[in-house]
């Protein structure tokens, strides 16, 4: 996995400006509510809300917040008719995109996307397009170089992690995505604080683009579906680290 870490896009998110970070905190705030709404605000009973608590923290969003709006769903008085759709695309050079959204207009999102995709040397492809190149795993990542290497891999494996890449100070670990939360809870346990664990699409195989004004198509592509807000994630194949670029 060296040279294509999907930390530098994480990195990035949690490196934005305050106002983008408002709307980082918005978007968590929507998939909280609609998974309260589903599992109920406890997240001693409500997993996959225990999870979203620990991303969110993860993505720095104030304990406040996280709090607000757990309270805000659990009353039911907010409009909550989100629904959760994938998008699989092209980018520049056949660049692989897989856009996940929670939104309450699916035609308008269809429609933004579309144009996205279009006016940035892309198109927006049918459902299984590109997936067939990603492997749905959980992803969980330490960053910290004071750490021991050694005993860091140690404990990740025998919290039940399946493989684990460490370069630079950074550990980025993999399970199945059904161990994810087992082996997020069994690393608090031991002390380790997590910088994101999540779910992800991680790529087979990986795209590079050969020019400057496909990279910078890309880059914008990929800030525009970031930014966007019915958008939750976005995972691509775009091999970027020899054109000077973080991803």
């Amino acid at each position: 996995m060296s040279g294509h870490s999907k930390w530098n896009n994480i990195k990035r998110k949690k490196e934005k400006s305050d106002s983008q970070k408002a709307k980082i905190f918005t978007k968590m705030g929507r998939e909280m509510a609609v998974t309260v709404k589903e599992g109920g605000a406890d997240p001693n009973s409500n997993g996959k809300l225990r999870d979203l608590i620990a991303k969110a923290k993860s993505m720095n969003v104030p304990n406040d917040n996280i709090d607000r709006i757990i309270k805000k769903a659990a009353g039911g008085n907010e409009k909550n008719d989100y629904e959760n759709n994938f998008y699989e695309g092209y980018g520049p050079c056949g660049v692989a995109v897989i856009v996940e959204t929670l939104t309450d207009n699916k035609n308008r999102t269809a429609g933004d996307l579309r144009h996205y995709f279009d006016k940035y040397g892309g198109n927006l492809g049918q459902n299984g397009c590109v997936s067939f190149m990603f492997t749905q795993k959980g992803y969980i990542v330490i960053a910290d170089d004071s750490l021991s290497e050694d005993k860091l891999m140690e404990d990740c494996f025998e919290a039940g992690a399946d493989d684990l890449n460490y370069e630079d100070g950074v550990c980025e670990i993999y399970t199945d995505p059904n161990d994810l939360r087992t082996v997020r809870e069994a690393l608090e346990a031991k002390g380790y604080k997590l910088d994101t664990a999540e779910v992800a699409f991680i790529p087979s195989t990986y795209t590079m683009i050969p020019d400057e004004e496909s990279a910078a198509k890309m880059e914008r592509l990929l800030e525009l579906l970031e930014d966007h807000d019915d958008v939750q994630n976005v995972w691509h194949n775009w091999d970027n680290e020899d054109n000077g670029e973080e991803e």
